[in-house]
């Protein structure tokens, strides 16, 4: 079965892309737990971390790292956190977020709530920053899509 994030990659329900490549899209969260939260998906289904092959895993950690690091010259944040969970989508996702301490890395801080223009603002700030960082290749020239 398809799941939710094959059909967000494959555009048929809106995204907030800011990275893409061969293996891999990044999109911001709907429930961010700090602004520009965003998550880097594979575009195989592949369910959780220890089924992904060690060069996608290790593709993902690349791609989380450049964009923690977009992060965290957009927002000032001393860290960027990774958090690996997957118990909500059945499909591999990796949590890249600006940090700022123990709580910018709690669930709980989640916000379901967050109005669409910030969420898009917050996607505008990190594909600027990723395109800053000399990343540009990878920042899909729309927002809503997937593709380069």
């Amino acid at each position: 079965m398809t799941t939710l994030f094959t059909r967000i990659i494959d555009g048929e329900i809106p995204g907030r892309f800011v990275w893409s490549d061969e293996v891999c899209v990044a999109f911001g969260t709907i429930a961010p737990i700090t602004d520009g939260h965003v998550l880097v998906v594979p575009r195989a289904e592949i369910t959780e971390l220890t089924q992904a092959p060690d060069d996608v895993l290790a593709h993902l950690v690349v791609v989380a790292k450049a964009i923690g690091l977009a992060q965290q010259a957009a927002w000032d944040a001393p860290r960027a956190g990774l958090l690996v969970a997957g118990f909500e989508v059945e499909h591999l996702h990796l949590h890249v977020l600006p940090a700022w301490d123990e709580a910018s890395l709690s669930f709980r801080n989640a916000r379901p709530d967050v109005p669409g223009e910030e969420l898009d603002a917050a996607a505008n700030r990190v594909r600027e920053a990723l395109r800053a960082g000399g990343h540009g290749a990878h920042v899909p020239s729309a927002l809503g899509s997937p593709a380069l």
